[in-house]
């Protein structure tokens, strides 16, 4: 078990370290399926699992200066106020119905960062604050950047981010993940952040909001195994360097399309096993 338990964790730390999310999903199916774990209980091991080693992932890309803090903290602060909802309704809701839930939204967002990966070259003009007064402000991203990269704070850009993130704090709550597989792609399509800076930046929003709705789960009386969260833990942070070192390595859209693609795979299979089960 504890072997497992490891080696797994690892494969989740690698995800993250990849991509700046998708740890969670693929912690839940791992513990069901992989350890016979009881869904409500997995859900609260992978709050645990990947809160802790996107806090470690986000640690390490420091030095690089990569992460946008003001998204971050914006969006991180605002899916604590989704994230105690999703807790409290998780336990009146059916196993089944959690996972298939979770495979459809998963399956909704992994078409959604494909189709982005693939957007026009004048949405990137548009994205970095071209002067062009022939532009409609109200079209393109909602956030943008000036030619130094620095985030161009709007109403606009701060009311979409909020909403944004008040949702993931919702589903994250709701299905135990630390909602970096929707993180990566609203940093993306919503705050217009270019892949790299939305993985790094999603590592520290995953880190908050899994911390809040962990503790609400606890407060709620739920158990958390230290065992086996202990050794997904220790190998999600032996897999998280080696995720971010590829990471660096590979394109923007490729990298983009492999996030999309595994998290496609990972809802097929889940719809497999449940329509297997029944």
């Amino acid at each position: 078990m504890l072997l497992l338990s490891l080696a797994f964790g690892c494969m989740i730390g690698f995800v993250l370290g990849l991509t700046g999310g998708g740890g969670g999903i693929f912690a839940v199916p791992l513990l069901v399926y992989g350890l016979g774990v009881p869904t409500h209980q997995a859900i609260v091991i992978s709050l645990a699992t990947v809160g802790l080693t996107a806090l470690s992932g986000g640690l390490l890309r420091l030095p690089g200066v990569e992460a946008e803090g003001r998204t971050a903290l914006i969006f991180g602060l605002s899916g604590i106020l989704g994230a105690p909802l999703g807790a409290w309704v998780n336990p009146y809701l059916p196993a089944t119905g959690l996972l298939s839930g979770f495979a459809l939204l998963m399956l909704v967002v992994a078409w959604h960062l494909w189709r982005q990966a693939t957007q026009r070259p004048e949405e990137s003009r548009i994205m970095f604050g071209a002067s062009d007064p022939a532009l409609d402000e109200s079209a393109g991203p909602a956030c943008r950047y000036d030619p130094g990269g620095r985030l161009q704070f709007t109403s606009r850009c701060a009311l979409r981010l909020t909403l944004t993130g008040s949702a993931t704090g919702l589903l994250s709550g709701l299905f135990g993940v630390g909602g970096g597989f929707l993180i990566v792609p609203a940093l993306v399509l919503v705050a217009a952040l270019p892949i790299r800076r939305a993985v790094a930046t999603s590592l520290w929003v995953i880190a908050i909001i899994s911390s809040i709705a962990l503790l609400t789960h606890l407060l709620a009386g739920h158990r958390l195994d230290f065992g086996l969260t202990a050794g997904f833990v220790l190998g999600g942070l032996g897999g998280m360097g080696f995720g971010i070192a590829l990471g660096r390595r590979i394109a923007g859209p490729q990298l983009q399309k492999t996030f999309a693609s595994m998290v496609a795979i990972v809802a097929v299979f889940i719809m497999a096993r449940l329509v297997i089960d029944r």
